[in-house]
């Protein structure tokens, strides 16, 4: 199945100082967000403490849950929301000192009992409580960005191998370029950032740099057969013609992600939330950044002129 008919010629290539532009913009916007809340929203796993996920049976905003229990005499440091507006679902996260490990249960029965008198005797459901302490929430946020930096380390080395060093120097900086983005995304709309983002992002970084070698090959396809045309004529001709498989893969699997953002529950919303963000810039960023870089770095080293 062809998308684009074969001959389509779009210049890519004239669109990427553009794009840069756009891309800039969008990476300070979500810099200036991370300042304005001063970093991530770490999630309880990476700041330790006690979360609470919550279930009502009836609307109720955030506020009138902090006001029921601070009038209980718990104060919580966030109350946020999960999935869509009318699953009435809360995500509520206590410091480390309200309750330690081994009174969870006697602290998952008080709130029971504080949320039923002010709503009602059976239109409140716990759904989980856990507790993580100060200490592994560190050693986690260490072992997330020790991840993401040897995924990225591994796919500049194979890259190498595979391709020309500009290739592979291209390739992760279109990665970090999704990253930042996609944090930047989660910052501005204030979520949680939690292993399972983490998990996202590590699977954007495959997609992205999937993507990005699907066009990598076929420009070094086309450089042995057009020794006649200009670099900046190969690539864009390369794009065009991985064009088609790049929107399927695309609308295929943001078909997908749309399912598990609207319909996969609270608990998986975040991750499709990111995967989208990631999946976008993805493909963007093989299409304008990864292969921008390459054509600026032979320009830099006089290999073009």
């Amino acid at each position: 199945m062809d998308l684009i008919k074969p001959g389509t010629h779009i210049d890519f290539v004239g669109k990427m100082k553009k794009a840069l532009f756009i891309s800039w913009g969008l990476i300070l916007i979500g810099i200036f967000s991370l300042i304005f809340h001063k970093g991530p929203r770490w999630g309880v796993e990476f700041v330790g403490g006690t979360e609470v996920h919550v279930k009502f049976t009836n609307y109720i905003n955030s506020d009138n849950i902090r006001r029921i229990l601070s009038s209980a005499g718990y104060s919580a440091e966030s109350v946020q929301q999960l999935g869509l507006a009318q699953s009435n679902e809360y995500l509520i996260r206590f410091s480390p000192d309200v309750a330690p490990f081994e009174r969870i249960q006697e602290l998952q029965g008080k709130l029971e009992k504080v949320f039923e008198s002010a709503v009602g005797k059976g239109r409140v459901n716990i759904l989980r409580i856990d507790y993580i302490g100060p200490k592994v929430g560190r050693e986690l946020i260490e072992k997330g960005i020790i991840s993401v930096l040897l995924g990225c380390v591994g796919i500049l080395l194979y890259l190498m191998i595979r391709f020309e060093f500009e290739f592979a120097l291209g390739a992760v900086i279109a990665i970090f370029h999704d990253v930042l983005i996609t944090i930047g995304a989660l910052s501005i709309t204030d979520k949680e950032f939690t292993l399972t983002i983490v998990a996202a992002i590590l699977t954007i970084i495959g997609y992205s740099v999937n993507d990005t070698i699907i066009i990598f090959d076929r420009i070094r396809e086309n450089l042995k057969k057009s020794t006649n045309m200009e670099f900046k004529q190969i690539v864009n001709e390369s794009i065009n013609q991985t064009l088609s498989r790049t929107i399927l893969t695309v609308i295929t699997v943001f078909l997908v992600l749309l399912a598990l953002f609207f319909l996969g529950g609270s608990v998986i919303h975040d991750f499709a939330f990111a995967m989208i963000v990631g999946i976008v810039t993805g493909t963007y960023s093989s299409v304008f950044i990864a292969s921008a870089f390459v054509i600026y770095w032979k320009y830099r080293k006089g290999i073009l002129t």
